[in-house]
């Protein structure tokens, strides 16, 4: 008899009915929650803004080609210079940095004003950063092996915990999302030795931590549609009510979820999401390794770094642990194509070289030897190295002025050792853990002899460029890199040095950078002056 009532007083239609009208009002509701989340003001909420400039945006060149591109994303490849053992996963552990929040807006890729009086960055002065650094060694799995010190056991963090300061004007940290805005459809190369694989590495950490806020009410809708979605990951802690929403849908990772009390009272009660943009994808590398390229599909943007230590034509004879079974033949009067076939495609370059011009060496010129650097055992002319390098940089800078090249090139000096006690090969160590300041250590004079040939011919070379159109610039990292003698990875170029004799002789490196670490800074400086043009 009930079963009857209710149909004689709610027949089906009126039900039918009143099911579509509570449908409606629930996406009415979800399309205004849509709406209102994307009209959100960077005002309302002090999580969300960015620390950083306003978002800048360069015009879009050429898409360059690039040598032997795999169709597939490359895995890395085990260490260069030697084999070490894979540590456990959580060993050297670091607390992860707070990630990049943002939403984008309109005018996020507009340049600010230009400052009227140019800063000189490489004046200045190593100042306490307790934030430390933007990524760890845990955040960014493209650190190599010899380079990532506190996965190898190095117990000290102090030498994190510091920041560039110019005297005369404010330096900010890269901003990522920024940086890859304006390298929309571009192309960087780092042509150089392995202090350019460094610094590479450098670049590609802090570039793969951005993250963007995104409502959950936004995800749902994008999952839902199928809709194209750009990010390799969702971030969450919060893994089973997540799921309750995603059904049976995968996602990459699940790290990270952002209470929404964090970002204001209006929307106190729905949560938000953590999304990764992108990792570089390894797209080439040659058979040693030692030139590769990556890409951020998203963006259509490739950093490419090419090996090239002497930027001449050069004859290598050493092993994968740098050991030399004949001297280097060098032709003075031949540039290395392994860059120079490239040179127009890029649209930044940073040139660097140096250090690889201490070894003893052959010299040609016209396929004919000239002389020598420290060859005792061949009846050659003592040339010095200071022959060689001047005479191959002038080469290159001749090279780069009078190009066509319509894009940023800037040559890096190069930057000193802090071995004491001794050479890498001969028992040299550096075991500080904190800055030093100017004055202290002594710059040794190969490194000035050096130096001063590199200010004078590249000096030269940027009147020249000036004169021709060509947008040369000179990054002088020697000073505030001297000053760091604590970041290097020292004995902990290995896995656990120390872990079974606690007093072992191990090989030192104190030519390299710790990742985290100093060689950051480069790529802040570099940043701003590309904004400042």
């Amino acid at each position: 008899m009930r079963t009857d009532y209710l149909k004689q007083n709610f027949p089906f239609t009126h039900r039918n009915i009143f099911l579509k009208f509570l449908l409606t009002l629930f996406f009415l509701g979800l399309a205004f929650r849509i709406l209102f989340f994307h009209s959100l003001p960077s005002q309302i909420s002090p999580v969300l803004e960015s620390p950083f400039p306003q978002k800048a945006t360069l015009s879009e060149p050429h898409n360059p080609p690039h040598t032997a591109a795999l169709s597939q994303p490359l895995s890395e490849p085990p260490p260069v210079l030697e084999r070490v053992p894979e540590p456990p996963p959580l060993l050297g552990r670091l607390p992860e940095p707070p990630p990049v929040l943002e939403f984008v807006s309109e005018t996020e890729d507009q340049l600010p004003p230009t400052e009227s009086e140019q800063c000189d960055y490489f004046n200045g002065d190593w100042v306490p950063n307790p934030s430390g650094p933007t990524y760890t060694n845990e955040s960014c799995d493209l650190i190599e092996t010899h380079q990532n010190c506190l996965k190898n056991g190095r117990p000290d963090r102090e030498f994190l915990y510091w920041r560039w300061a110019p005297r005369q004007c404010d330096l900010p940290q890269l901003d990522p999302k920024r940086f890859l805005n304006m390298m929309r459809n571009k192309a960087w190369a780092f042509i150089g030795d392995s202090i350019s694989r460094n610094h590479v590495q450098s670049l590609l950490c802090i570039l793969s931590q951005v993250c963007i806020a995104i409502s959950l009410v936004v995800l749902l809708l994008i999952i839902r549609s199928k809709c194209c979605f750009p990010f390799c990951s969702i971030v969450s802690m919060r893994i089973r009510q997540l799921s309750l929403h995603l059904n049976s849908y995968v996602l990459d990772q699940i790290l990270l979820l952002v209470p929404m009390s964090n970002l204001g009272v209006a929307y106190r009660h729905e949560p938000i999401y953590l999304v990764r943009v992108e990792k570089p994808v390894l797209v080439y590398h040659d058979e040693e390794y030692r030139s590769k390229s990556w890409n951020f599909p998203s963006y259509d943007f490739r950093i490419s770094v090419i090996w090239s230590p002497f930027l001449v034509e050069a004859a290598i004879f050493e092993d994968i642990n740098g050991v030399s079974s004949s001297e280097v033949e060098l032709h003075l009067d031949k540039l290395d194509s392994k860059w120079t076939d490239q040179y127009l495609d890029f649209d930044y370059i940073i040139i660097s070289t140096g250090k690889w011009f201490l070894k003893s060496a052959i010299y040609y010129e016209n396929d004919t030897i000239l002389g020598c650097h420290s060859c005792p055992k061949r009846n050659l002319t003592e040339l010095g190295f200071n022959f060689a390098y001047r005479k191959a940089l002038k080469f290159v800078m001749n090279f780069v002025v009078s190009s066509n090249h319509k894009g940023m090139v800037f040559f890096r000096t190069f930057t000193a050792d802090h071995f004491e006690n001794g050479e890498w090969f001969s028992g040299g160590t550096c075991n500080r853990t904190a800055p030093i300041k100017e004055g202290e250590m002594e710059r040794k004079y190969l490194n000035q002899m050096l130096r001063d040939i590199e200010l004078d011919e590249v000096g030269k070379a940027a009147s020249e460029a000036s004169k021709n159109g060509v947008n040369f610039k000179l990054v002088d990292f020697s000073a505030l890199s001297q000053l760091r003698p604590d970041g290097h990875p020292g004995p902990y170029r290995q896995f656990q040095p120390f872990a079974k004799d606690k007093k072992a002789k191990v090989q030192n490196d104190c030519l390299h950078w710790c990742l985290p670490g100093p060689i950051d800074t480069w790529n802040d400086i570099i940043m701003e002056m590309i904004v400042k043009g």
